[in-house]
């Protein structure tokens, strides 16, 4: 088979070793389903490349170092250095499990020079424009004529995602019995099927009590906090649409995500001279080395202050 005969839509073989390996990260790990979706594209993308280069199939345990390396080479015309890590890191691992089943001699991976990654910063908001978003679901609501259902959920959940820095699917999977009311404060499960408990603050803690008792269909133990009218829990992509609306309203750029919530949670924390080992507990990071972006990020407010402050900057 030559190179120029393999389309994007080829079907690469689906070897045992793989489809035990997935099932390993869901079962065992107990990955998510996106993160183990990602696991898969990163094998699946490297032995389809086998094949067009190869012109045949090869089998995880004929793969050699110098196949490694050409991929890598090739790779980075079509992924971002960080994709490309992120890609080799997952089939690393795969060949790390199948190592330790003796159903490969070696992993043809491992320490393998990368691309040094890029750096780039994550896009946040400032106190400014997420005081300015905050006010938008009752100032909409006050328009339109009265207070109602979504105008107070929707507060609720941009004041949690801001209040706590939590990701969108943490947030959907709160029930009403994870929140502590005594000390304002929310248990939720984070990456990895780890629980954290996240300190929310007084006003938000306000608001969640205030759309109880004002506007949730229930709110026994086992009730979703986040859901839609009709008490249903609301989903991930609900929640993505609902911002957007309101980015829109507050005239914020459109293309900020939830995820970029969470980065200016972190990054005011640090603006304000909290620790980073606390930012680190907080955001529910296993590695220190995650975190450390936001300093950058500190780092940058700090040398435009001292520019526009210090008489010999």
């Amino acid at each position: 088979m030559a190179k120029d005969e393999i389309k994007d839509g080829t079907n690469i073989p689906t070897f045992p070793e793989c489809t035990k390996f997935i099932r390993h990260l869901n079962l065992e790990r107990r990955l998510s389903g996106h993160t183990s979706r990602n696991y898969l594209h990163a094998i699946e993308s490297f032995f389809k490349w086998i094949i067009a280069d190869q012109g045949q199939v090869l089998k995880p345990d004929d793969i050699t170092r110098e196949h490694c390396r050409s991929y890598i080479i090739e790779a980075q015309a079509k992924y971002s250095r960080r994709t490309l890590r992120n890609h080799i890191s997952g089939i690393r691992t795969f060949y790390k499990y199948c190592q330790a089943r003796n159903w490969v001699s070696s992993n043809p991976f491992h320490n393998v020079t990368l691309p040094k990654p890029d750096k780039v910063l994550p896009k946040i908001l400032t106190e400014k424009q997420v005081f300015k978003l905050l006010e938008q679901p009752l100032l909409n609501s006050k328009f339109a004529g009265k207070p109602n259902f979504n105008a107070n959920r929707d507060l609720l959940i941009l004041e949690l995602l801001y209040a706590a820095g939590l990701r969108v699917s943490e947030l959907v999977g709160i029930n009403y019995a994870d929140i502590n009311f005594s000390n304002a404060s929310v248990k939720v499960l984070g990456k990895g099927e780890k629980h954290r408990h996240c300190p929310i603050g007084e006003k938000a803690l306000q608001t969640v009590i205030k759309f109880r008792d004002k506007f949730s269909k229930s709110s026994s133990y086992t009730d979703p906090l986040v859901t839609s009218k009709n008490g249903k829990r609301l989903s991930v992509r609900s929640v993505q649409l609902l911002l957007k609306k309101y980015l829109n309203s507050a005239e914020l750029p459109s293309d900020l995500t939830p995820h970029k919530i969470r980065h200016s949670f972190a990054t005011h924390l640090l603006n304000n001279g909290a620790n980073l080992r606390a930012v680190q507990e907080l955001l529910g990071h296993s590695s220190l080395s995650t975190t450390q972006v936001y300093t950058h990020v500190s780092a940058t407010r700090l040398k435009k202050v001292h520019g526009l402050s210090h008489p010999r900057a």
